[in-house]
């Protein structure tokens, strides 16, 4: 039996656990976070992904769920509505909130997994026989491997690859996300107001109950905002002044950013290595090919790329060099791809210029009548599906829970 240690509970750990587990090996899950954590913004699901979740027998429980959010009106500072998206272009496929994603995938594996809140890895130490995985607070412990599934500024990945800004590309933009009162009265929908290097605004969550407040905004540089990140004060200063003067409802969501308790916010990155393994330590998700919140495919490539390293292992049976290596094949198409779209999709989310602007509203209040609307459409689904699944699972019974 194989044992692994997977860094990070938030998405792709706890799925890449799931399939470890149910390949039989022995896994034990490491967050920083006292808890699993709650909150966050809407996730979505594209293409092979939403493939993997029904794989997993979580697709229903993921469904149950959803958002189910409508389309997306763009508004100016006086409030009237100057376009309007398809559902599809911002929630894809399956829409769900983060924390509500988190929760099931934590109970789908919290029987079969070992898992260690409060506490985070310090080093890494690997030999001929495994991987000596040291704790800020626990005693060391050996491994047979040891995965970073623990997001943009990975430990897993600074320890075994090098420094973050040897891998980390900027895309020149930051994104901070609140929960707040949904005063706006919206109902399953959301409003937007985008200025040049700007886009804010907010949507609906729980059923109407609440809202998720979303600030967007250009960087002067492509090396991230000017704020350490781990300095929350600066952070909501460096919100609150982009943003200062702007009409609509933006003074009152900058009001409820500053005493918002589930504050986030962070740069627009993405994660390009020649390779998401190093001998016995392995990279997932966000950690070792983060697409940045603009693809909206981050989700999918964590929940695709759980399930692909662990087929490929039990495929290899344990062979672990030759099951990295093949994941690393199998993910890197589809990964360009997702970070593409991006890059692709930033200038029409935060529009740079008022003339290009005004081009983008002139767009989408098109679309309904354009005879491509449909190609336009799709166009993110193709990139969702740009990856092979092998059947790996296929002669594995079902975890005894799920058979009832």
């Amino acid at each position: 039996m194989t044992t692994i240690l997977i860094s990070g509970a938030s998405v792709a750990g706890p799925a890449l656990a799931y399939w470890l587990q149910r390949f039989g090996h022995s896994v034990t899950v490491i967050e920083k976070a006292p808890a699993p954590r709650p909150g966050g913004y809407a996730v979505d699901f594209r293409g092979a992904s939403l493939e993997v979740l029904d794989r997993m027998g979580l697709l229903a429980a993921v469904e149950a769920r959803a958002t189910r959010m409508g389309g997306m009106d763009y508004v100016n500072e006086s409030g009237r509505t100057v376009a309007r998206t398809s559902p599809t272009a911002f929630s894809g496929e399956l829409e769900i909130l983060r924390g509500d994603l988190v929760e099931i995938l934590y109970d789908a594996t919290r029987d079969g997994v070992e898992y260690v809140f409060g506490d985070s890895i310090t080093r890494l130490t690997e030999d001929a026989d495994g991987v000596l995985a040291e704790f800020e607070h626990g005693a060391p412990r050996r491994f047979d491997l040891v995965v970073g599934a623990d997001g943009l500024h990975s430990t897993v990945r600074r320890l075994a690859f090098g420094p973050e800004q040897s891998f980390r590309h900027d895309l020149g933009y930051a994104v901070s996300v609140v929960t707040v009162p949904n005063h706006l009265d919206l109902d399953h929908t959301g409003r937007l107001l985008s200025l040049p290097g700007k886009t804010v605004g907010a949507y609906s969550a729980h059923e109407n109950t609440e809202a998720k407040a979303l600030f967007y905004f250009a960087t002067e540089a492509t090396e991230g905002p000017a704020v350490d990140r781990r300095d929350t004060a600066a952070q909501r200063q460096l919100v609150e002044d982009t943003f200062a003067g702007i009409g609509w409802e933006v003074p009152r969501l900058l009001s409820e950013l500053r005493t918002a308790d589930d504050f986030y916010f962070d740069s627009i990155s993405q994660i390009k290595l020649d390779s998401y393994s190093r001998g016995r330590v392995a990279l997932v998700g966000d950690a070792g090919y983060c697409a940045s919140p603009l693809s909206g495919m981050g989700t999918s490539l964590g929940i695709v790329g759980a399930y692909v390293p662990a087929g490929e292992l039990h495929t290899a049976k344990g062979d672990y060099t030759r099951a990295l290596a093949a994941y690393d094949e199998l993910m890197r198409p589809f990964v360009a791809a997702c970070q593409k779209q991006a890059v692709d999709g930033a200038r029409w989310f935060i529009p740079g210029s008022r003339a290009f602007l005004a081009l983008r509203n002139l767009t989408f209040r098109l679309m309904p009548y354009l005879p491509w609307r449909r190609l336009i459409d799709e166009l993110p689904l193709k990139v969702g599906n740009a990856v092979e699944l092998k059947r790996y699972e296929a002669r594995l019974p079902l975890p005894a829970a799920q058979r009832r």
